[in-house]
């Protein structure tokens, strides 16, 4: 598998909220903070309102603080990816430890067995060592659950390969095939010139280290010929 390592990051040209409510914000936050502030206020204040009713005295910091603390921090940058904020990956490590160590089985064909999940020991790596180094924590043990299950093998695998060896007259007849009619006609015709300056070269000389070479046969017979004319 590869891992790719981005070390940029694209341009912040985000559009900025310079007045509110008549209100001089001077430079201003992104409008995309402030709107995914609101929605965490929203959400957050919606729902202890539906449970816990009006905020009183006492508990008027926990209605607004956690808010404004998560749009704060959220909103950063993170430190393992620049190009996500740090709720972003709040977000993705969250999904990971509830639902991202399900498989997919054949691109969802069916759910998961509970015995197929990722056990939350193996999930949280080293940090399930850390955390039960402190004291106390031993307790949680038993929620973490067992090691990582070792994957078996699975049944024989039966190969039936059958190579076939190509000469270069089998790949050259598929390459021409491959081609064009003009581009065809136009790599006979190098062809042809090929073998024609090949045939036109004269044949090199073999050294026989000081011994006369043997003349080749039609060569040997036309001086013979010439020996008995001349006697």
């Amino acid at each position: 598998m590869r891992v790719g390592h981005t070390f940029t990051r694209h341009f912040d040209l985000e559009t900025r909220q310079h007045e509110l409510l008549g209100m001089d914000l001077g430079e201003g936050p992104t409008r995309r903070v402030l709107v995914t502030g609101a929605v965490i206020y929203a959400v957050w204040m919606g729902a202890f309102l539906l449970v816990f009713g009006w905020p009183s005295e006492l508990f008027f910091t926990l209605y607004f603080a956690p808010p404004a603390l998560i749009t704060f921090y959220g909103s950063q940058r993170s430190r393992r990816n620049e190009r996500r904020w740090n709720l972003t990956q709040w977000a993705l490590t969250i999904r990971y430890l509830t639902v991202g160590h399900r498989p997919i089985i054949n691109g969802g064909r069916r759910a998961a067995d509970r015995s197929e999940w990722l056990p939350l020991r193996a999930r949280l790596g080293e940090k399930a060592e850390q955390a039960l180094s402190y004291p106390g924590m031993s307790v949680f043990e038993g929620l973490l659950g067992a090691e990582e299950p070792q994957r078996t093998a699975g049944r024989a695998v039966k190969l039936d390969a059958r190579p076939r060896l190509y000469g270069p007259d089998q790949v050259y007849r598929a390459r021409m095939r491959s081609l064009s009619p003009k581009d065809r006609k136009a790599a006979g015709q190098q062809a042809a010139q090929q073998r024609a300056a090949r045939q036109a070269q004269p044949a090199q000389q073999v050294w026989t280290g000081g011994r006369t070479a043997p003349m080749p046969a039609p060569m040997a017979a036309q001086r013979a010929r010439s020996g008995q004319e001349g006697m």
